[in-house]
């Protein structure tokens, strides 16, 4: 027996042994070039990215996933060409539970960032400096030495040239009264195919909203990259619509084109400046029939809460897979009723991303811990990500200036009081309390699809929203809502589809 207990203990030191000798130990010097003059800021955030993927600029892997470490500190004063060490000596927050010191042996792709600009959301907004990517494999310690030099600034990025691609640029009074600075909107315009050669026709408008955070200069894709696209779009065959794509640029993340008590009055600033401008400029017909929406996933929740919340105003919107349409199912939490958000009541990490056959891929508190690495106050309510941005629509704004969190962003603790705030754009709370005044003004304008597999659980949502909207009365609601089983998330979508849909809607509106 003694023999035994010998050999399992040597066994055990062996395998402790060989444990520890997988792992190795990183440090990164890294400074800003001298040939960077007057676009350095000596104060924001620097990142470091470790990444077992082979995706060449790590820095662009923002989304939650085990492949790409990510290390973020503030710091003050950091004067050019002097150096800084990122190494297990500092305090980082970290999107994983290990250190620099505790690397698992492997290749790894190396980079670093220095986020000092505070005018974009996102940490790869113009101005921001990265160094270049280094490939390493990690066996032991390794020391680096990452220079943040002038040749690898962000640019602005930019609209393509096209004679039926135009630029709306213009500073918001309404945004820029609130913020107390300036503040600037865009958008692009698609043009129709005949607008030049009919110089006297007004046209009806679809106004698209993006997935989460996307830029007005998507539209770049339909007169660049994709030629099938363009082909149609230029023939007799394409509906003559003008098409907007709004921006989802806002100060917490996607602005969401709507007012909120933190990032401002996005919506009205729609309403009222936006599309007043573009349909004077571009010949809009200018009337609420002719005005339509459409977007998926993001996109998808706010055109369907902008025909919601300004019913007069639009004639019918198109949503697909929307974010979560009612907070009873804010995709695996229940705001009201939960008490954390990290843990179901079964005492199991609730999942946020799946893959359609079921498997959970993401859990709700490593999605967190991934987007409070990113946020320069060390939560995710500053960290220009998806819960960043609810964060900003949906709360009321705290005693520090910002968002007030509905959870805590270490533990998962949700706050009853700042639920309760969230109410006012529950979409199915809102349409369910106020049916009797809202139900006619939108009879025949919502029309919304869902993949019943969507892989960030948005498919109860919606299917709670049906069932409500089938038990209305005075009127009976006659919104189209489509499941498609084992279908994911925004899989149904399709731009010349909805052009299509758009056009057929525009024709039923006319008679």
């Amino acid at each position: 027996m003694k023999k035994l207990l010998f050999i399992f203990l040597i066994a055990f030191l062996v395998f402790v042994q060989q444990s520890r000798a997988q792992n190795g130990s990183l440090s990164v010097k890294t400074r800003v070039s001298e040939e960077v003059q007057n676009e350095y800021e000596s104060s924001g955030r620097i990142f470091l990215f470790v990444s077992t993927s082979q995706m060449d600029q790590p820095r662009r892997n923002t989304w939650p996933n085990k492949s790409n470490m990510i290390f973020a500190k503030n710091l003050e004063n950091w004067k050019k060409n002097d150096l800084f060490t990122i190494d297990a000596s500092e305090e980082f927050t970290k999107s994983v539970d290990i250190s620099l010191d505790e690397l698992p042996v492997g290749r790894y792709t190396v980079q670093v960032l220095w986020d000092q600009d505070r005018q974009e959301s996102r940490i790869n907004a113009p101005g921001n400096l990265y160094s270049e990517s280094v490939r390493i494999d990690l066996e032991a310690n390794q020391q680096l030495e990452l220079e943040l030099p002038m040749k690898f600034k962000i640019e602005p990025q930019l609209l393509a040239e096209h004679q039926l691609l135009k630029e709306v640029d213009y500073e918001s009074p309404l945004l820029s009264e609130f913020w107390n600075k300036e503040m600037r909107v865009k958008a692009a315009v698609l043009l129709p195919s005949s607008f030049y050669s009919e110089p006297d026709r007004k046209y009806p408008v679809r106004y698209n909203i993006a997935g989460y955070g996307g830029r007005y200069t998507r539209a770049n894709r339909f007169v660049q990259w994709d030629k099938s696209f363009l082909d149609w779009w230029q023939s007799d065959e394409a509906p003559q619509i003008i098409n907007v794509f709004l921006d989802g640029e806002g100060p917490f993340g996607d602005c969401y084109q709507l007012d909120s008590e933190n990032s401002g009055p996005y919506g009205t600033a729609l309403i009222e400046e936006l599309i007043p401008l573009i349909e004077t400029q571009f010949r809009g017909i200018g009337t609420p029939e002719s005005r339509f929406l459409d977007g998926c996933s993001t996109g998808g929740w706010v055109s369907l809460a902008l025909q919601l919340f300004y019913p007069d105003f639009f004639g019918g919107c198109f949503s697909y897979s929307p974010d979560p349409v009612d907070f009873e199912n804010f995709q695996l939490i229940n705001i009201y009723r939960d008490e954390n958000a990290f843990i179901n009541e079964h005492g199991f990490l609730r999942p946020i991303v799946r893959e359609i056959s079921g498997e959970p891929v993401v859990s709700q508190k490593d999605f967190i811990q991934f987007e409070n690495v990113l946020g320069w106050n060390d939560t995710y309510t500053t960290s220009g990500g998806q819960f960043s941005a609810f964060t900003a629509l949906y709360s009321p704004k705290g005693e520090d200036g910002l968002p007030n969190p509905l959870f805590d962003p270490e533990t998962g603790e949700i706050d009853r009081e700042v639920a309760e705030r969230w109410r006012k754009y529950d979409l199915k709370h809102y349409v369910e309390t106020n049916w009797e005044t809202l139900g006619p003004k939108i009879q025949g304008k919502i029309w919304i699809w869902m993949g019943d597999m969507d892989e960030f659980y948005l498919n109860p949502a919606l299917r709670a929203f049906n069932k409500m909207l089938e038990n209305t009365e005075n009127p009976k609601s006659d919104a189209i809502i489509q499941f498609e089983p084992m279908t994911g998330h925004c899989s149904g979508y399709n731009n010349m589809k909805v052009l299509l849909q758009i056009e057929e809607k525009w024709k039923t509106n006319q008679k």
